[in-house]
């Protein structure tokens, strides 16, 4: 019997926070979680302004990134990430935020191009189905070659 030589393409996750928010238990049980679940995931840390962000999944090479709020500051950070990942070409890299938001506000973060907000309650479970069904396949991942 021969083995296929077929390389999956891992789904890269960066999880960020955005802002002064200083909590970060959430954001911490969500990268281990999409670990689990067979992600590559990067976690920036705390205090993180969207430059950072924006350069951190530039560098990382990321199919996704998961902004993580709490401070109410997503009005203000949110926009500014989705603007720096367009003027770097990022168009393609899935965006989706989780936290403590407003539900009357969930329709304007998604008008951003941020396409889910998951809050408090969301299983992992539920967060890692949405990203492999959302995420954008890569040329890599079309050829079976490995990305980066």
């Amino acid at each position: 019997m021969t083995q296929q030589n077929e390389v999956q393409h891992k789904i890269r996750v960066l999880i960020a926070k955005p802002g002064l928010d200083g909590h970060d238990r959430g954001a911490k049980v969500v990268t281990r979680g999409l670990r689990d679940a067979g992600m590559e995931v990067i976690y920036t840390g705390l205090h993180q302004t969207p430059e950072m962000i924006v350069e951190a999944a530039l560098q990382e090479d990321v199919d996704a990134i998961g902004l993580s709020i709490l401070s109410g500051a997503h009005t203000v950070l949110f926009p500014r990430v989705m603007k720096l990942l367009n003027e770097n070409n990022m168009e393609d890299v899935l965006v989706f935020a989780g936290g403590i938001i407003p539900p009357e506000e969930v329709e304007e973060i998604k008008k951003l191009g941020i396409q889910a907000v998951f809050g408090p309650g969301t299983t992992i479970e539920e967060t890692a189905n949405f990203i492999r069904k959302n995420v954008r396949p890569t040329a890599s991942a079309a050829t079976g070659s490995e990305k980066r």
